[in-house]
């Protein structure tokens, strides 16, 4: 076998273990605070997806934008 396919069939198996790792962790441990409901998961996705309205230069300018003065 040369250089390279074992250098494939590591990056390969990194892949795998790294998959399998995140479905053990995802399936043993639980977030003390319990699960997002899907709803809200949707609805912040979708945001991250939008253009921002605003563009905050400073502590002032947010907190004046939050408290509408």
């Amino acid at each position: 076998m040369t250089t390279r396919v074992l250098e494939k069939k590591v990056a390969s198996l990194e892949r795998e273990v790294g998959l399998i790792r995140s479905l053990v962790i995802s399936r043993l441990a639980k977030d003390p605070e319990g699960e997002y409901r899907p709803a809200f998961v949707r609805r912040i996705l979708k945001a991250t997806k939008e253009k921002p309205e605003y563009e905050f230069k400073d502590a002032k300018s947010f907190l004046r934008l939050i408290r509408g003065k």
